[in-house]
């Protein structure tokens, strides 16, 4: 599949999951969450293909829930650093369980998702990684280049352009994609990015320091 008859089916997707705002990443409110079709509509919507996206033991004590956007500035701040700390000290070590869960501000960061799906639960968050690290400079140019941009680097973690083009284009996938992201952050009362859930209670961003002093209070 060409570059040209990708894009029109990544159109095609966006069109068929509804009310997306149509903004650049550089334009992509950090709140509140922008406006999407009503989670009622969503409810509708089979969502039991979407695989849940998990680092750490299932029988950790504390469970974190991260609502991110992969166009968030303060997202990549925080996959850069704190998260890092995070994995180090609770994840890897069996205290903490984590859980990824995308929110799409705009189409960029919905074919991002839809990208850093492709290879399974096993290439995610290296794809995550990718994608926050070069946040910068993916989400520049035209959609054409923007897709192309998140091709490369699925092809870093060893797919080719069939299984990307076809997954990047499944119609399906985006509307289970974002109909349970609207019902899980309406459930989980999420109103910017990053929200952290933690044991489940909501909150907002925070720096390592206050986030630690609420996982060692719940260990």
């Amino acid at each position: 599949m060409n570059r040209n008859l990708l894009i029109a089916g990544l159109f095609a997707v966006v069109v068929a999951v509804g009310a997306f705002m149509y903004l650049s990443p550089s334009q992509a409110p950090e709140t509140p969450i922008a406006a999407t079709e009503s989670s009622e509509g969503a409810s509708d919507v089979d969502t039991s293909s979407v695989v849940e996206m998990t680092l750490g033991s299932d029988d950790a004590p504390v469970t974190i829930v991260e609502y991110a956007s992969f166009t968030c500035p303060h997202c990549r701040s925080f996959h850069e650093n704190a998260f890092k700390q995070l994995k180090a000290d609770y994840i890897d070590t069996g205290k903490v369980k984590f859980v990824y869960r995308e929110v799409y501000f705009d189409r960029y960061g919905l074919w991002a998702g839809m990208m850093a799906r492709c290879g399974g639960p096993d290439r995610y968050f290296g794809l995550v990684d990718l994608i926050y690290e070069n946040q910068s400079t993916w989400t520049q140019g035209e959609p054409v280049q923007i897709a192309e941009n998140l091709k490369k680097m699925g092809r870093l973690s060893g797919m080719d352009d069939e299984t990307l083009d076809a997954c990047m284009t499944d119609a399906n996938k985006a509307e289970a994609l974002n109909a349970l992201y609207q019902q899980n952050a309406e459930a989980d009362g999420i109103r910017a990015t990053p929200s952290f859930v933690i044991n489940g209670t909501t909150h907002s961003n925070m720096s390592y320091a206050d986030m630690k002093e609420i996982i060692d209070a719940a260990l």
